[in-house]
């Protein structure tokens, strides 16, 4: 069974770091694309890193570069998110999710209030950012 697992999130003021975690199993990362999404009330889901180490490829969105990293521990088939100097704006749920597709950024397909992609998605982790 295709499971991905993220933990890390929390409450955290403003301008301080979080690295959230994603735990796959049942897959090696070597056969699936991981990103991590975010959602915020009333906000569109957003991707905001991506990484595929089938093709060697990594994504970070414009809205967090040069804050956010993405970084892997392939031995132990982990993805993590390194979020700093944290902003409101990045007060959302984080989703992580592992794709088929090993392409960065994962294709999303948005109908009818649903996101979905192919493959499997986390149960998500809130992150809110506080003054």
């Amino acid at each position: 069974e295709v499971k991905v697992v993220e933990s890390g999130g929390g409450l955290v003021q403003v301008g301080s770091s979080l690295t959230l975690s994603c735990a796959v199993s049942g897959f090696t990362l070597d056969e699936y694309a991981i990103g991590w999404f975010r959602q915020a009330p009333g906000k569109d889901r957003e991707e905001v890193s991506c990484f595929c180490k089938k093709i060697g490829s990594t994504y970070i969105a414009d809205s967090v570069r040069g804050r956010f990293t993405v970084s892997s521990d392939n031995a132990r088939n982990m993805v993590f998110l390194r979020m700093t100097n944290l902003e409101f704006e990045d007060t959302a749920v984080y989703t992580c999710a592992a794709s088929r597709i090993n392409s960065c950024p994962i294709p999303l397909v948005y109908s009818r209030g649903t996101y979905s992609l192919s493959g499997t998605w986390g149960q998500g982790t809130q992150v809110t950012v506080s003054s």
